[in-house]
């Protein structure tokens, strides 16, 4: 049950799973087109899209290719409080259970092993797990980030509750020893953090990573460059299939030497400094401290001084910049927000800066709220709305396979105008 909640594809082959995906990509597109008809904009496309719309790019791995996974504590199967897995079942039918992920196949056996790890040291813990914040207990998620260095963090979630200083250091003390001396030294972690956090997800700045062991940082190679990761930084789940996005974007982007890349929502910084040596600047804005830290030492670690990086909110930070933009460079933009798309003020910045021509939105959830921002992007001027600037039309769309055996897909989607 739960390998089928987690990746509902997994007992299709590999070929027949590109091709569910992609009538899924189609039936996205067919529907940005019948709403851009509805706003008088542009002719369909043969099949009804509004684009052309290529292949799934297939993922050169497929299994445990993911380098990133969250586990959580609850009641088990078999009632133990303290399984750490994922969760199969729904609130509203009150038969939720946590399962242990030995059989997702989408994740490395070094995440599985580390969970296993984890639930073997509260198994012998006397403070109880987590489940309802205000039912007390303590000991709450763990996230697992692998790097194909090898290296290996740790994240484990800790709600405080009363515990003092003394009694909360007297916890750290235990789980690091576990971890380093005890039966957890085979995961052989580079690092271990620990976060009180009495919120269902914190920010470092809500509630700092409190390194217990080893170095702040893992490191992965992309693209032949080296990347710095810290603890919350966004960084895509497969680095293989990022390396082949990436490479596509860069040719989508068709920049020249004197192109201006502004890269919106760009983590660590891993597209700009990816796509530096094609262009004579780049720009990158994202709300995560740490990740643009991580992404100004990239950047000086590889060599490359072509970048700067804005550390803040998108929406506050870019109408600033384009507001007075006189450089008369070609400007090209590449967006890749979360789940939860692209502020309106964004995309108002980018709809009334005439000189960016072409902008690259990378979705991971292109039904969702970034439908909304391809319908702002595209539609008629609109006073009311501030929307003064001329509209973009979608030319090209190309899904990338970057979740094998999920019903997920990255699509990328080129805007002109």
């Amino acid at each position: 049950r739960l390998a089928n909640a987690v990746t509902p594809l997994w007992r299709l082959p590999y070929q027949e799973q590109l091709q569910v995906k992609y009538e899924s990509q189609r039936k996205i597109l067919q529907t940005l087109a019948s709403h851009l008809e509805k706003l008088g904009i542009g002719a369909q496309k043969p099949g009804g899209l509004c684009c052309p719309l290529q292949p799934v790019v297939p993922s050169p791995i497929i299994n445990g290719y993911r380098n990133k996974s969250t586990f959580s504590v609850n009641r088990g199967p078999d009632g133990n409080p303290k399984t750490v897995g994922l969760y199969v079942g729904t609130g509203r039918a009150r038969n939720i259970v946590c399962v242990k992920a030995n059989h997702v196949e989408n994740m490395p056996p070094k995440h599985k092993q580390v969970a296993q790890c984890y639930q073997e040291f509260l198994c012998g813990s006397p403070l109880a797990s987590c489940i309802l914040f205000h039912e007390g207990g303590h000991w709450r998620e763990l996230v697992v980030r692998t790097s194909s260095r090898g290296h290996t963090m740790a994240i484990v979630t800790f709600h405080p509750q009363q515990l003092g200083q003394e009694a909360l250091a007297a916890q750290k003390a235990l789980l690091k020893e576990f971890f380093t001396c005890g039966p957890g030294a085979v995961c052989a972690l580079t690092s271990l953090y620990f976060q009180e956090s009495t919120m269902t997800r914190c920010s470092h700045e809500q509630s700092p990573y409190q390194l217990l062991h080893g170095a702040p940082h893992i490191f992965e190679e992309l693209l032949g460059l080296k990347f710095r990761i810290s603890p919350d930084a966004f960084f895509q789940v497969n680095t293989a299939g990022a390396e082949v996005l990436y490479q596509e974007v860069g040719e989508l982007c068709q920049a020249t030497g004197d192109t201006v890349l502004l890269d919106i929502c760009c983590g660590t910084g891993t597209i700009g400094l990816s796509l530096a040596h094609r262009v004579s600047k780049v720009i990158g804005v994202e709300v995560v401290e740490k990740a643009i830290e991580d992404a100004k030492w990239n950047a000086a670690f590889n060599g490359i001084s072509n970048c700067e990086f804005h550390s803040g909110k998108a929406e506050a930070v870019l109408p600033q910049l384009l507001a007075s933009w006189e450089d008369a460079r070609p400007l090209v933009a590449v967006v890749n927000p979360s789940r939860a798309g692209l502020h309106y003020r964004v995309v108002r910045a980018i709809r009334n800066c005439r000189a960016i021509r072409r902008l690259l939105y990378i979705s991971c959830k292109p039904e969702g709220e970034a439908m909304r921002n391809f319908l702002e992007l595209c539609c008629p001027p609109d006073p009311r709305k501030k929307l003064a600037g001329e509209p973009f039309a979608p030319v090209l769309a190309i899904p990338f396979d970057m979740f094998p055996h999920t019903v997920h897909c990255e699509l990328v989607l080129l805007f002109t105008r």
